[in-house]
């Protein structure tokens, strides 16, 4: 991830899922930062505003962000939508991706690495086949080249026959990329979101891996009490959720929310995995927590 936008309400101020998104961030190496505060069209005190304003950039400050530093601009998505009011509505929105521009630089992009794509979704075109989109992680396809579709299932090959980016047709797509891939043989039946679309021979799936984690306190948005050995939360891998069994290391009874840990985990189905990759720990669809696999047992 390149960067990201915070939103945070100019009326209602930082709530539980902005220090969620903000932690998250952290935890998954987000590098930078721009903040957008909405809805001043809510807020008529000036000083209100400010308040708001410093008390977010305490929170990024406490979670090792440069909060002094970050662009915060204020606006109204609503003005912007309506064109109801051009200085906080449109005007606001380009100064926002002005700041975008100017505060997150473009990253160098891992193209000489062999090429990785997470599916996002699938679609079936009438006369073409079936297409998987989903932003290029590394390397770069090129059309007319042998491709795996690794995990959750059995790993399937296939061949790229087209690739396309915002509607257009192109020979290739690289590292950074949103694409449209259309893959020969393959049914729509056959491929769902959460695999990754890889160069043969080069990402494997697995189930059993040794994680590090950070499980998120209550005041985080995370879990109240504690948990045990045989927790079974849901893994979430790039783009989907698997659910996985935790073994505590021997001597250690349970976790408490705010405790950094080692643990086992065995997922009820294989996902293309590597060491160093990130996940965040979610129940229900809220995360309680982050990490990262650090041993791949099998």
């Amino acid at each position: 991830m390149d960067g990201a936008i915070l939103v945070v309400s100019a009326a209602d101020g930082p709530m539980p899922q902005t220090r969620e998104h903000i932690l998250l961030a952290r935890q998954v190496g987000v590098p930078s930062i721009v903040v957008f505060l909405n809805k001043v069209d809510q807020v008529d005190d000036a000083e209100l505003l400010e308040l708001v304003e410093l008390e977010v950039r305490e929170l990024l400050t406490k979670n090792e962000f440069p909060g002094d530093d970050i662009p915060i601009v204020k606006g109204s998505a609503l003005a912007a939508l309506e064109d109801s009011d051009k200085k906080i509505g449109e005007d606001s929105i380009r100064e926002l991706m002005a700041a975008v521009d100017d505060y997150i630089p473009t990253p160098v992009r891992p193209l000489d690495k062999p090429f990785l794509m997470p599916i996002e979704d699938v679609f079936s075109i009438s006369g073409r086949g079936t297409v998987v989109t989903g932003r290029v992680e590394r390397g770069v396809v090129k059309v007319g080249e042998e491709l795996e579709i690794v995990g959750i299932r059995p790993t399937t090959k296939t061949t790229c026959t087209g690739v396309e980016m915002f509607r257009k047709l192109l020979d290739q797509g690289q590292a950074g990329d949103n694409i449209g891939a259309l893959l020969r043989g393959v049914d729509r039946e056959g491929v769902e979101r959460g695999q990754v679309l890889a160069k043969p021979g080069t990402v494997k799936p697995h189930k059993k891996f040794v994680a590090e984690a950070y499980i998120l306190t209550k005041d985080e948005g995370g879990r109240h009490t504690p948990f045990f050995t045989n927790y079974r939360p849901q893994f979430y891998f790039r783009t989907t959720d698997v659910t996985g069994i935790v073994s505590l290391p021997e001597g250690t009874e349970m976790v408490m929310p705010g405790d950094n840990i080692t643990v086992d985990v065995e997922l009820i189905v294989p996902i293309a995995m590597e060491e160093k990759l990130r996940f965040a720990i979610r129940e229900g669809g809220r995360t309680v927590g982050a990490g990262i696999v650090v041993t791949i047992k099998e």
